[in-house]
């Protein structure tokens, strides 16, 4: 008997203190280095947006890998990435923390709209607030206190 698998994730990190320097100069060539890091791991992406302090991640992943791994590349090789080509106009680097939530084959294309709408869907809900519902959305048990780094000024 072979083997089959489909195994498609919802990935969501932010910028280190959800500073806004994910800037439209250089957006996609972020997406389309992060998507690189995805193929060259055998996934697939599906689909990349978000806004000045978070993306979001759809994509198919093999299973090969473990989910912490795959974003552990994906976050430490685009931050090295950016750091090199001093994109972010500053040190860039990503939070601590993730988010990564399965999604069924069929709601895919509801995730994939969703992530499309990122700009607008952001007029009216922050990111934290935004987090926050996807984890109690999916049922997570969470302290308020530790989803966020805080940044410590003195």
């Amino acid at each position: 008997m072979s083997s089959f698998t489909k195994l498609t994730y919802h990935v969501v990190f932010g910028t280190k203190y959800r500073r806004l320097l994910i800037t439209p100069g250089f957006q996609e060539r972020l997406y389309k280095y992060i998507g690189g890091i995805i193929r060259e791991k055998s996934g697939h992406l599906i689909e990349i947006g978000g806004i000045a302090d978070h993306i979001h991640i759809l994509a198919h992943f093999p299973p090969t890998i473990s989910i912490s791994a795959m974003i552990g590349e994906l976050k430490g090789s685009s931050s090295t990435w950016m750091n090199t080509e001093k994109l972010a106009g500053r040190h860039f680097e990503w939070q601590k923390g993730y988010g990564a939530f399965t999604v069924s084959y069929s709601q895919v294309e509801v995730v994939q709209n969703y992530i499309q709408q990122q700009e607008s869907h952001h007029k009216k809900v922050t990111f934290e607030d935004e987090y926050r519902a996807m984890l109690i959305r999916h049922n997570i048990q969470f302290d308020p206190r530790y989803i966020f780094e805080a940044e410590h000024h003195g």
